[in-house]
């Protein structure tokens, strides 16, 4: 006997629209609603078995309109478009009709894939399929939980994105799309919903798993370590690093106990005067680091203009206090 396809009822169009299939009730909150990697793959293979694959240009298909990834790995993004330059696409994706637009279509699963054939300049392999917003992230978040090798920080992002969509108030939805029980996706949802331009600077760390997040996210409830930490990375250019490299860097930034080692980039610029006739005469180099403006004049006219600036300063003051009021 054929094995059951377990995606039968969430794809019947008949049935009333729970939001919810019921192969994937949660039974209990100590409970994972679906237990192994395997058996996650295998759900997401039945969305595409004995279905007609076609081929679609990518410029018909639009991204999912939920995001389950926070960066993208350039390496490994390379090494599948050379797969699949060398080899062709092995698997399809799945998109679904776009909701408001005639003849385009929405990508549910396989965004690495669609962007791969973009780069190609190939039609991307795909099945279409009509389906909800709702099971459309049911079967995003099993598929990338099976395959795409989300980490825990992407996973939790994901998680507190599709409880915003507020489809239904006891988390059913968002605990089908994951795979986990409510204890697992309370912790999720406690670190998602830590500071966003936290969340935004550290970017997608994969090493770090569920317990370094809530150790962070522990460390932040005290107000004294978030502003330690937002004015460490305020004056830190993070610019070049991972993010379990910026995962370190933060933990580090709020565990160590100064701070001083951290110097803002400073930031330098030039000044000449607007009549070129006299540019020669004069110029100045500012630089700023946060702490310490410094203005360096230079050229023939640099000691004079200094001691005039120097004497005028009680005066240059009082102008700007002046204008601050104002």
């Amino acid at each position: 006997m054929a094995r059951k396809n377990p995606f039968a009822n969430l794809m019947n169009d008949d049935r009333p629209d729970s939001g919810v299939a019921p192969d994937y009730t949660v039974k209990g909150a100590s409970r994972s609603i679906i237990t192994t990697i395997d058996e996650l793959a295998e759900r997401a293979d039945k969305m595409l078995e004995g279905e007609t694959v076609v081929e679609l240009s990518p410029e018909v298909i639009e991204e999912s309109f939920i995001r389950d990834r926070l960066e993208e790995d350039p390496q490994d993004f390379d090494d599948l478009v050379s797969a699949i330059r060398e080899h062709g696409q092995t698997s399809p994706i799945l998109v679904r009709p776009h909701p408001r637009h005639d003849s385009r279509y929405m990508v549910v699963f396989g965004h690495r894939r669609l962007k791969a054939a973009a780069v190609l300049g190939r039609n991307v392999r795909a099945v279409v399929k009509p389906i909800s917003d709702r099971e459309h992230v049911i079967a995003q978040g099993q598929e990338n939980s099976a395959r795409a090798d989300l980490s825990f920080i992407e996973k939790a992002t994901f998680a507190r994105r599709l409880s915003e969509l507020h489809y239904d108030n006891d988390s059913t939805i968002v605990m089908t799309a994951l795979s986990v029980d409510k204890a697992t996706l309370s912790k999720m949802m406690s670190v998602a919903n830590m500071p966003r331009d936290i969340l935004e600077a550290i970017g997608g760390a994969k090493l770090p798993g569920r317990d370094r997040w809530y150790e962070l996210k522990l460390l932040l409830e005290r107000p004294a370590n978030l502003a330690t930490l937002r004015e460490v990375l305020a004056a830190t250019d993070l610019a070049g690093l991972n993010g379990d490299a910026r995962f370190a860097f933060v933990i580090d930034a709020l565990t160590r106990k100064k701070t001083a080692g951290y110097a803002r980039s400073p930031k330098t610029s030039k000044w000449v005067p607007k009549d070129k006739s006299v540019a020669k005469a004069l110029s100045a180099e500012i630089r700023n680091d946060g702490k310490n403006y410094t203005l360096a004049l230079k050229a023939r006219d640099a000691v004079g203009f200094g001691e005039f600036i120097a004497d005028s300063l009680d005066d240059l003051y009082a102008e700007y206090r002046r204008l601050m009021k104002e």
